[in-house]
């Protein structure tokens, strides 16, 4: 890795951080650049918030920066907080009776499992999850399986892009186009994706699309956005009704207050809040660029998968999928079964290292997220905490319940 990457961000040095992809990590130029954003509305609210003094002008340059980079136009995108604030929007729109199935995979994050459940219960709609074959080494085979879900009953396809609990890249591409070719909704969280893998959104085709900036991209949090494609954003209704809703909003055409179209408006225009962090995703593109961050990305995933690699050889665990379904970098690592709270706990409180440890279905996971701040003596570090927990090494063998 770079060696001097680690000195571009805020992080704890005394801090071994494992966990990108939960929060992500901001850069110090891309943090200076929110600060300069906070100062200037702390300076003089009212100029800064006003559409017509500014506002309006500093969110669409966001906004153009951030379609050109994911191969959309600024008048598809929406900004949000986060991504399952985004889906949310989606889900609580479509437009689901009684019997109507939504589609989806054991996989999937689970602040949107429940908000399945919860759509699922106001419309009478039903949750239909596939089981994915696992390991994951076969597109043709999630293929398989998703397609065999579908029924004539079924509305929506939630699938996510790059899953968390499992670190899977799922090769969506074909089951977008076959839910269009029948009519059905696809719907994806792409809360992992932005940063992560280069993404053109109008080519991937789906309906909805929600990721997050803050996390691979890794500009400020509460950057997100809500991606719809033009013929179904008059569908799109907001979660508060604020300032920018207008009571015309389902005739194709109609403007917002702003003078966007209403569905840019709806969603954006909620009354006071700090649009700071959407107002530095341009800094956080331009720091990307500064840094070849695809070359730093492809040195992170030849790591990533170098340590997990070396986790499961010393544990005789096979890998949950082969390395081109796996996020370039994240990895979800099997380890014997364990008590993962207290596995967390002393990763963090004897070896100084922040990673997510849990029990997923009938595994047990530490996902390791690689960034370019990360080296291989952190992943050293890792690799022999681990063995140690687990009594290869004859320390914390109470620790190791299996």
């Amino acid at each position: 890795m770079t060696s001097n990457l680690a000195e571009q961000f805020l992080l704890d040095p005394d801090v071994v951080f494992l966990n990108h992809g939960s929060f992500g990590a901001c850069p110090k130029p891309v943090f200076e650049d929110y600060q300069r954003w906070q100062l200037k509305l702390e300076r003089q609210p009212v100029a800064f918030l006003d559409s017509r003094r500014g506002l309006e002008a500093n969110l669409r340059a966001a906004r153009l920066a951030l379609a050109a980079e994911l191969g959309s136009a600024p008048e598809n995108i929406a900004q949000v907080t986060n991504a399952t604030t985004g889906l949310n929007i989606a889900l609580q729109s479509l437009p689901l009776a009684e019997g109507d199935e939504i589609l989806t995979t054991d996989h999937e994050y689970s602040a949107l499992e429940k908000t399945l459940v919860f759509v699922a219960r106001r419309t009478g709609a039903r949750i239909v999850v596939v089981k994915v074959p696992m390991p994951f080494v076969s597109a043709e085979a999630f293929h398989e399986a998703v397609l065999a879900g579908i029924t004539p009953r079924t509305r929506v396809l939630f699938l996510s892009h790059i899953t968390s609990p499992t670190a899977l890249l799922f090769p969506i591409e074909r089951l977008i186009a076959e839910a269009r070719a029948r009519g059905i909704f696809s719907v994806i969280d792409g809360a992992h994706t932005p940063g992560h893998i280069p993404l053109s959104l109008d080519a991937l085709g789906a309906d909805v699309y929600s990721g997050n900036c803050h996390k691979w991209m890794m500009s400020p949090k509460g950057s997100a956005f809500l991606h719809v494609r033009p013929d179904l954003q008059t569908m799109i209704d907001p979660l508060v009704v604020s300032h920018g809703w207008t009571a015309d909003n389902k005739e194709p055409g109609v403007r917002g207050p702003l003078g966007n179209s209403a569905f840019i408006d709806e969603i954006e225009m909620q009354g006071t809040r700090d649009p700071s962090p959407w107002l530095a995703v341009p800094s956080a593109i331009a720091f990307r660029h500064a840094h070849d961050w695809w070359r730093v990305a492809a040195e992170c995933r030849n790591l990533a998968q170098e340590t997990a690699e070396r986790v499961r050889g010393q544990f005789g665990l096979d890998a949950l999928s082969s390395p081109e379904f796996s996020a370039p970098q994240m990895v979800a690592i099997p380890i014997p079964p364990c008590d993962p709270l207290a596995i967390h706990d002393a990763l963090l409180a004897d070896y100084g290292i922040e990673i997510p440890v849990f029990a997923w279905q009938d595994r047990h996971i530490a996902r390791l997220s690689c960034q370019g701040y990360n080296t291989r003596g952190q992943m050293d570090v890792l690799v022999e905490a681990l063995a140690e927990l687990f009594g290869l090494r004859q320390r914390h063998r109470k620790l190791n319940t299996a």
